[in-house]
């Protein structure tokens, strides 16, 4: 089911799925003008297509101690696979996501840690790999993401 063959009503519950994963058929039902049965029908087909891909739950990292969010630019040496990247990166776990990227850079890692001294840690042990030849690392003030 590629994107283009869902209709109005499927963007619909996509977006009433996406405010709140645990909202069920029946709170869904009446304000897309469908029976439960079908939202359930509709929902099933997004998930067997693959459109859905899971529910999750959004955490409030700061509250857990883990308030400081940085990406780190990672060059590594030039015969390093992007296999190799991404395990050296992905062993941390502070680290929550790895790009590989075009251009100058090799990858993208996105971190969250407690504090400045912890992000150095998690930046010296990133550059022991023995394959990282370079770093730089941006520190994110805000954000803002899209919803849909």
């Amino acid at each position: 089911m590629p994107g283009d063959e869902l209709d109005e009503t499927d963007h619909q519950l996509l977006r009433l799925l996406q405010a709140d994963g645990r909202r069920t058929f029946s709170e869904m039902a009446p304000e897309v003008g469908l029976s439960v049965a079908a939202v359930k029908r509709r929902i099933d087909r997004m998930r067997e297509s693959g459109v859905i891909t899971g529910f999750t739950v959004q955490v409030d990292h700061a509250k857990l101690g883990w308030g400081i969010e940085a990406f780190t630019e990672l060059r590594f040496a030039g015969t390093t696979s992007v296999k190799d990247i991404l395990a050296s990166a992905s062993r941390a776990p502070e680290v929550q996501a790895v790009f590989t990227i075009a251009g100058d850079l090799d990858a993208l890692v996105h971190m969250r840690v407690r504090d400045i001294n912890h992000l150095q840690e998690v930046i010296d042990r990133l550059r022991g790999s023995g394959k990282v030849i370079g770093t730089r690392t941006l520190m994110v003030l805000g954000s803002w993401t899209r919803d849909d």
